[in-house]
């Protein structure tokens, strides 16, 4: 039953142009300049700062540990601070069209009562006091829209169908950072259904990728990868049920980090069949540094969210495994004498999609720094991924598109390009088949497991963590993601995995490797995807993966593999 009347069109476009009202008439662009932006390859950088005051880009260079310190100070306002990510999120959004809401006034009213709080009582409110933190749109923000993508839900909160309760529910995850001293001021877009590598809907239409607007800035938190990718936010809150938080990260050269779905709360916040808990969904985080996934992470972890979330874990925040980590290395990540190196595996390939030559460059360039620093690099190759990729796909189709439909009828929007054939309505899978299929996934689970168990049996080592692709290519060309497997199958295992750029696609350097042949049909048309030229310029990305619940351990591990990868750049420009 829709709502109301009113076609899905005309509700789109004025939510759309509501949402562009929301900046202030002083930091809109021109159409010359708007001009400009449509005919940018990349819009970050030179090309984003020259619509804003130096004070803006020099705050706004600056990542989220730098700039909760310098407000810790006192050497920065929260007001500074928050007008200059807002200034930078509202050119972002005009040129690039990332954002699905925008609270700026109340941002920095809040700001404003943060300053007036430090002026006051001399301390800050909590390790976040005056740090802007964008949303992915799935998160509730009391008097603000959560639309998530559906236009049937413009004016009210997806997931809440009381009138009474409309714009006054709170996820757990933002009233913990609140609590934080964070200031929220925007939401981010996301792609229609969540379950899309890429990110559109029919709200806003599609949001690009701001290093090389040949491409896409991925999804289902595309929004927050592009909006980071332009500096108009250093740290933002995404979700992962099948690479959400990953892929937008390697596509758009920032970091990202999935943790275990039950370490962290989804209490009151949207999602796509939410239902659907075999393989849940997990809140995750995205930012311009690793401190920064650090940052927020521990913060979270301080306010004990298993109290008012029965399916969080009791697990604190545990520096005792960060530190059994980095006290083995020097800082530039090379082993230190007596001191056992990391073994990694590393997975070349699935064995159904090969990647690009620009992700294999990057996994081999990582490779050799992590040699030259004295670590051991082993060859991965686990129990067949399309096992795990097929059982993870059967829970994210087992409803049949009825839970998408419902949001669809509800203003009789379509089905986006890219979803019509894989979400048709159908009739959901029965109960026999879905415990069939529960039994097969966690069959998999032990044989994956057991296989890394087995690393130790060479030399006593266990691997520590795995490399891998994020994807089979660099930020992709939009309508040719064919193969998510290498994200999804870490859902499956409920692993902890970040995300960290390793290098950009080079046509001088990246050239077609003619003597490929592919194995099947989407192999074919992943690499016939694959040109130099558009792609050039176009992040790449890996995963670093550990085991369920070991996030401060690749966090950790990340550290140390991301000094390891600057220490081997310095010593190329010398």
């Amino acid at each position: 039953m829709r709502i109301e009347a009113t076609s899905w069109e005309v509700k789109a476009a004025a939510k759309q142009a509501g949402t562009r009202a929301k900046i202030p008439p002083s930091w809109r662009l021109s159409a010359g300049d708007l001009q400009r932006a449509k005919n940018q390859r990349d819009l970050t950088g030179p090309f984003i700062r020259q619509f804003l005051p130096e004070n803006v880009n020099i705050i706004t260079s600056k990542d989220s540990l730098e700039l909760v310190e310098s407000l810790r100070r006192g050497d920065l306002t929260a007001v500074e601070v928050t007008t200059a990510f807002c200034k930078t999120a509202a050119v972002a959004h005009q040129i690039n069209n990332c954002l699905h809401e925008i609270f700026f006034d109340e941002a920095i009213e809040r700001a404003a009562h943060l300053d007036a709080h430090f002026a006051q009582h001399k301390t800050v409110v909590g390790p976040l006091h005056g740090l802007p933190i964008s949303l992915k749109d799935q998160f509730h923000v009391k008097g603000v829209d959560t639309t998530m993508g559906y236009v049937g839900w413009i004016g009210s909160n997806l997931g809440v169908t009381h009138p009474s309760q409309i714009h006054k529910l709170e996820s757990q995850v933002v009233s913990e950072l609140l609590s934080l001293g964070a200031v929220l001021y925007c939401k981010t877009s996301v792609p229609q259904t969540l379950l899309f590598g890429e990110t559109k809907n029919n709200i806003i239409g599609q949001t690009l990728n701001p290093r090389n607007r040949n491409l896409s800035c991925g999804g289902s938190s595309g929004g927050e990868g592009a909006l980071q990718a332009l500096r108009g936010s250093t740290l933002g809150v995404g979700t992962d049920i099948g690479g959400s938080v990953r892929i937008p990260a390697a596509f758009n050269g920032i970091f990202s980090l999935k943790p275990t779905p039950e370490r962290v709360s989804y209490r009151d916040a949207a999602n796509t069949n939410p239902g659907q808990n075999t393989y849940r969904s997990t809140v995750g985080f995205l930012s311009t540094s690793l401190d920064g996934l650090e940052l927020i992470f521990r913060g979270i972890l301080s306010t004990k969210p298993w109290l008012n979330d029965p399916a969080v874990v009791p697990m604190p925040f545990r520096q005792a495994l960060v530190d059994d980590y980095t006290c083995r290395v020097e800082l530039n990540g090379s082993v230190k004498k007596s001191k056992q190196p990391l073994k990694l595996g590393v997975l070349w390939t699935d064995g159904l999609v090969q990647p690009h030559p620009p992700v294999t460059r990057g996994l081999n360039t990582l490779v050799a720094a992590l040699k030259q620093a004295g670590h051991l690099v082993v060859n991965w190759n686990p129990p067949s991924q399309e096992t795990g990729g097929r059982v993870h796909q059967s829970f994210l189709t087992a409803d049949g598109a009825h839970g998408i439909h419902e949001h669809l009828n509800l203003s009789g929007e379509p089905l986006i390009a890219g979803l019509q054939e894989e979400f048709q309505l159908k009739p959901p899978i029965g109960l026999l088949q879905y415990q069939e299929n529960t039994l097969e996934g966690l069959s998999y689970e032990v044989k994956y497991s057991d296989y890394w168990n087995q690393t130790a049996s060479d030399d006593g080592q266990i691997v520590d963590a795995v490399i891998m692709p994020v994807a089979p290519h660099a930020a992709v060309i939009p309508g040719k993601y064919y193969h998510t497997g290498y994200t999804k199958i870490i859902n499956v295992l409920n692993y902890s995995a970040v995300v960290i750029p390793v290098t950009k696609a080079d046509k001088s350097i990246d050239a077609i490797d003619g003597s490929y042949c592919p194995q099947n049909g989407t192999d074919q048309h992943n690499w016939d995807a694959y040109d130099p030229e558009v792609y050039n310029g176009a992040p790449v990305g890996v995963q670093l993966v550990a085991r369920k619940f070991e996030e401060e351990k690749i966090l950790a591990i990340a550290k140390i593999v991301v000094a390891v990868l600057e220490e081997a750049k310095n010593n190329e420009k010398r």
